[in-house]
């Protein structure tokens, strides 16, 4: 099959295009013949060698990034139910290989039916920040009720907590530049903006009961100032949480996962309740710009790649 792959850590020109071995779906997974697949700042923090060497849990080279996308059921492994060959769906791939979805094929660990509500590209984009996303709010126990800040509302992350949120019944309150504010209202969030004199800003009656950090921006001793303790928060994205007192998680940081959350948003987005914000949409061939753009920092949504 052809796959985008690197052969060596690096800026995003190690990036190349060329054959790999087929994958095939192991037991409780399927093979989809891939459409589109979704690149999350992991993917070029990965490549770029940014993170640590600790967490890359034996990355072997060459190779795949992409961690969810969307695509048409080819094969299925043992023991699965409720899917056949032919069906179209979106999800994620087993964590433990770091990627391979960015190519002509690719396994799933987990999935749900692709909603006609989502295009291809809004679904490509879609599972990684809904499994991240369901994790942490699970982690915060946030439920009807619950007032959550969310640092860096405007990113895929961001954009997918907002909404799942709100659908649990609760408050939320995000921050984002101002060009942004009227976005984040109409994905159900109150917008602030970050930096500094943020708890002067964030106006909540009660005060806030959980905080999630989607930006890694540097933030947490402010985030953990208004949410009163370090429990109460949460990032998926600052590398030295743990120096806060704040729970990092990430797929592999061994919490459950949010693959629930599939299934969730699926019906949500078949009710008028979820989308996918998508920031730009690029063709696989041009994937190194994609990582640069998403290395930037400043995407609103989701970056997607649409495989030939």
């Amino acid at each position: 099959m052809f796959a985008l792959q690197y052969s060596e850590l690096g800026p995003s020109d190690v990036l190349t295009i060329g054959e790999a071995d087929e994958p095939h779906a192991g037991p409780g997974e399927i093979r989809i013949a891939v459409r589109t697949v979704g690149v999350t700042p992991a993917d070029h923090k990965l490549r770029s060698g940014a993170i640590p060497e600790e967490l890359r849990l034996g990355l072997a080279l060459p190779h795949i990034p992409g961690v969810d996308a969307a695509g048409v059921v080819d094969e299925i492994g043992e023991g699965v139910t409720g899917v056949a060959v032919g069906d179209a769906v979106f999800g994620v791939v087993d964590i433990g290989r770091l990627g391979g979805a960015a190519a002509e094929f690719a396994v799933l660990a987990a999935w749900a039916a692709k909603p006609d509500a989502l295009s291809w590209e809004e679904a490509g984009g879609a599972a990684a920040n809904v499994e991240t996303a369901t994790r942490a709010l699970n982690l915060l126990g946030v439920t009807a009720g619950t007032t959550l800040l969310i640092e860096g509302a405007a990113g895929g992350v961001g954009t997918t907590a907002i909404q799942l949120a709100a659908a649990r019944g609760a408050t939320v309150i995000g921050t984002a530049r101002e060009a942004n504010h009227a976005f984040l209202t109409g994905l159900g969030a109150t917008p602030t903006t970050y930096g500094p004199g943020l708890a002067d800003r964030v106006a909540a009656p009660g005060g806030v009961d959980a905080v999630l950090d989607a930006a890694g921006s540097g933030s947490l001793p402010d985030l953990v100032a208004i949410a009163g303790d370090a429990r109460r928060v949460v990032s998926v994205a600052d590398m030295a949480a743990q120096d806060h007192g704040v729970h990092l998680t990430w797929a592999g940081s061994g919490d459950a996962p949010g693959n629930d959350g599939l299934a969730v948003a699926a019906a949500l987005a078949e009710e008028g309740r979820f989308r996918v914000p998508l920031h730009e949409v690029f063709p696989l061939a041009d994937a190194a710009k994609a990582h640069e753009l998403s290395a930037t920092g400043r995407v609103r949504g989701k970056i997607v790649l649409t495989v030939p």
